[in-house]
């Protein structure tokens, strides 16, 4: 059965080739709009990783819940040991420390605006923030110990640009007043325009020595690769006491999860009316080829084969045809894959984003293999009702197409 398959195939070159072209073209864009969405995923985890949150954030028990009311009432002291003991463990990078608090921040020219303040380790935070746009000036150095950066939306609603003076007024744990001067050095972008509207950055020196601290609000953990988050989170939770919790990236980052949940919906509608299109394309390709050949399957069963017989020679044989489409698409997917991902694809900025991206397609084996699977089995189920057709006319009829 299998080896008169084969030479029925390739007997009908014709046909074959036609039935072929439908496979592969819908294989080749299950991969293409399969490995599109995958680099959309991609790109948004790690521009929301390395935006601000890094991979695990680790804050006194209770803090998440209950900081923003009382911030001052969950530090971690100590920080710098703690940071040390947190680094040893495999696959972390970098753990930084951040200290947060609220402030109002003045021009000089009687605008103020209230800010969301993080103290931070600059040349920590610039390995982390590999996602962080400047739009002016330049990021935090180790000696910027009076220099500020602006979000974007800041900078713009209070008119200022690097080499301006502004001046931050916050609220010290004991509730009196603490005023500072700092000179803006940079004003940055980050996926969020939300937290660009609100976010001030300065050195975690300055921000300590203006509420008379030593302790931090939360350390911030940075891996070497996104996939080691749930082992490294396993290791912290068993070595750290009981007073620490820890946050993985994907529970702070909201944005992310409603971005995939929304994506996700409208990409699996768009790859359902492309598998639709490629079985539509196979069935009418199949149906054709069936009918044109219904003398042969007439004189098959005229030397003897049964129904049965016939049947399966055709289910073979269309299966085979797919089998053959799904190898060709998958090698010409990931071949067009590479190409364009070479040049890229330019996007417009995301919903709340301001900054544009360059979109690619990958190589996922998931996808390559979803796409094979779909191949062979867009072409046997076309392959079904055709085949159901031409054992069941009669022979006589059948035989008349040989005329």
């Amino acid at each position: 059965m299998l080896s008169f398959a084969l030479r029925n195939l390739f007997r009908h070159k014709g046909r074959t080739a036609l039935s072929l072209a439908a496979v592969v073209f819908g294989v080749v864009s299950v991969i293409l709009s399969g490995g599109f969405i995958e680099d959309v995923f991609h790109q948004l985890k790690e521009n929301t990783i390395h935006s601000r949150l890094g991979h695990v954030q680790i804050y006194s028990k209770g803090y998440y819940e209950f900081g923003r009311r009382e911030p001052y009432a969950y530090m971690i002291e100590h920080p710098a040991e703690r940071a040390a003991e947190i680094a040893a463990q495999p696959h972390v990078s970098a753990v930084m420390q951040r200290l947060e608090f609220a402030g109002l921040l003045n021009n000089g020219r009687r605008g103020e605006a209230p800010v969301q303040v993080e103290g931070v380790e600059a040349e920590k935070e610039a390995r982390l923030g590999s996602a962080v746009s400047f739009v002016a000036g330049r990021g935090l150095r180790a000696g910027d110990d009076f220099g500020v950066l602006l979000g974007e939306g800041v900078a713009r609603a209070l008119q200022l640009q690097p080499g301006d003076t502004t001046t931050l007024l916050v609220t010290m744990p004991e509730g009196g007043f603490n005023t500072l001067e700092f000179d803006v050095v940079g004003v940055f972008r980050t996926m969020s325009r939300e937290y660009d509207a609100r976010a001030v950055r300065l050195s975690l020196a300055a921000a300590q020595d203006l509420l008379g601290i030593d302790s931090v609000h939360g350390l911030v953990v940075l891996l070497d690769d996104t996939a080691h988050t749930a082992t490294v989170i396993a290791a912290l939770q068993a070595a750290l006491p009981h007073g620490f919790e820890l946050k993985p990236w994907y529970e702070l980052a909201e944005f992310y999860q409603n971005a995939v949940a929304l994506y996700r919906r409208q990409f699996a509608v768009l790859q359902l009316i492309v598998v639709v299109l490629v079985l539509l394309s196979v069935a009418n390709s199949v149906n054709m080829v069936v009918h044109e050949r219904s003398g042969e399957y007439g004189t098959l069963r005229a030397l003897g084969d049964r129904r049965g017989d016939v049947f399966r020679l055709i289910v073979t044989e269309n299966a085979l045809l797919g089998l053959a489409g799904g190898l060709l698409g998958v090698a010409l997917g990931v071949v067009l894959a590479l190409a364009i991902s070479s040049v890229g694809i330019p996007m417009p900025p995301p919903p709340g984003m301001d900054a544009d991206y360059v979109a690619r397609i990958r190589v996922v084996p998931a996808v390559l293999g979803m796409a094979l699977v779909l191949g062979v089995a867009a072409t046997v189920l076309a392959a079904l009702r055709p085949a159901w057709r031409a054992t069941r006319a009669p022979i006589s009829e059948a035989l008349q197409h040989n005329i």
